[in-house]
């Protein structure tokens, strides 16, 4: 009655679960170790940009700004005061940094 089936054993099914399970142990470390590199470009990016809206704040006021001076006045959001890590940016002297 059951000689002609075809099908996967149970056997089959386990190799193939393995492989995938190996192949996922070996993708996700560089994933995570990318999303880092991709947060510290996106704070170095949000960094050139803070510091081009304080050179504009200069320009127009004659004085450099803080960075709360900068979001009432509208030249920045909140959102553009922290990194994608969630590290405060600092003004210091006439330039913008990444603070720990």
């Amino acid at each position: 009655m059951f000689k002609n089936q075809r099908g996967f054993t149970l056997i089959e099914m386990l190799i193939v679960l393995m492989i995938i399970s190996v192949l996922i142990l070996l993708i996700i470390p560089n994933l995570s170790s990318k999303s880092e590199e991709v947060n510290d470009k996106g704070c170095e990016a949000l960094v050139s940009m803070v510091q081009a809206q304080a050179d504009a704040y200069y320009i127009a006021k004659k004085e450099y700004p803080s960075l709360d001076e900068l979001e009432s006045e509208g030249y920045i959001t909140e959102d553009q005061t922290t990194c994608p890590d969630d590290s405060p940016l600092i003004i210091d002297d006439q330039s913008v940094s990444k603070g720990e």
